[in-house]
């Protein structure tokens, strides 16, 4: 089910700000090797940050130099966040496959609403962030520009 309003627990402030500060490696599922798309402009920021980026996009076989991977379930390391930039009919699928490869938590940018993803994550153990943008979030809290 998709709507425009979001569950307040998939807002929580306090995880917003932990996952801000302590997230090292973001996966960044719909990484665009345009640099006019919000998912570049994000992981050019959080890359800049000091972030781990690792690019998921069967479309791009790297993104400034990085190697991008088909999937998530093709990654090679742990992931402490998978940043989605994809329609919200994408979210279940990716919410499940971000379970079963261990990640920390499930980050839904702007305008990606999805209860039934948010809900498989959080039952598999992640923290969820949903209908937020993590380079916003990340300048909010750790004021790093």
């Amino acid at each position: 089910m998709h709507r425009t309003e979001v569950d307040p627990r998939w807002q929580d402030i306090e995880v917003i700000e932990r996952l801000a500060r302590e997230s090292r490696t973001i996966a960044v599922v719909g990484l665009s090797d345009d640099p006019t798309r919000p998912s570049h402009r994000v992981a050019s920021y959080l890359r800049g940050a000091g972030m781990t980026i690792l690019p998921v996009n069967p479309k791009i076989e790297t993104w400034q130099g990085l190697r991008a991977y088909p999937s998530l379930d093709a990654l090679e390391k742990p992931v402490d966040i998978v940043d989605v930039f994809r329609r919200p009919e994408h979210a279940v699928a990716l919410a499940e496959q971000a379970v079963a490869i261990g990640a920390g938590a499930l980050w839904l940018q702007m305008g990606v609403i999805n209860d039934e993803a948010a809900r498989i994550a959080s039952d598999g153990g992640l923290d969820v962030v949903m209908d937020r943008c993590l380079l916003v979030e990340h300048r909010e809290v750790v004021g790093w520009s």
